[in-house]
């Protein structure tokens, strides 16, 4: 069962923009769909700004669709019974975190252009600040954190791209048939 969005991420009564948004689905067995919790955090991700939230990122909204992808189509593959989503947002990035009803532990592999599949969680580890995974008393919850570059870190980018501009330019006035 699927809690429509404009249920689920309301703000908390009283609540800033400060306090953590979140939204959380659950499927039954045999009816979750990687497609279908790409679609939900598409909608939570653009229901943040009208709560007063930043937007994330596009660069990290792409890397948070790749997580969801790879973690719900685990849990399709991998897991009998019920699994769910939970997404939360707040001034330290997203955290998407997803529980299936078994208990195996996933395995990283290194990536291997021979093999076909089993790269997930390879890339989910990629793209994530920080992967966290907990045993529940029937399966586990596996939680990808996400999170934006810090203004110094961001400022740090634009410097350099700045600068980049800037020889790029110098180039081209010295020489203007380039």
């Amino acid at each position: 069962m699927v809690i429509p969005l404009m249920k689920q991420a309301e703000d908390e009564p009283g609540a800033d923009e400060r306090a953590t948004l979140r939204y959380g689905a659950v499927w039954a067995e045999g009816v979750a769909c990687a497609v279908e919790a790409r679609r939900a955090l598409r909608a939570f991700l653009s229901h943040a700004p009208r709560t007063g939230r930043l937007s994330l990122p596009a660069p990290l909204a792409i890397d948070a669709e790749l997580v969801v992808s790879e973690l719900v189509t685990n849990a399709i593959r991998h897991a009998p019974g019920p699994c769910g989503l939970i997404l939360q947002l707040s001034e330290e990035g997203l955290s998407i975190t997803v529980w299936d009803t078994s208990a195996e532990q996933p395995v990283v592999r290194q990536r291997d252009g021979q093999r076909f599949g089993g790269h997930g969680m390879h890339v989910v580890h990629t793209v994530s600040e920080d992967v966290m995974v907990r045993p529940l008393g029937e399966g586990k919850q596996i939680t990808a954190r996400l999170r934006p570059a810090r203004k110094e870190e961001a400022g740090a980018v634009v410097e350099e791209a700045e600068a980049v501009v800037e020889e790029a330019e110098a180039v081209i006035d010295t020489n203007p048939a380039a």
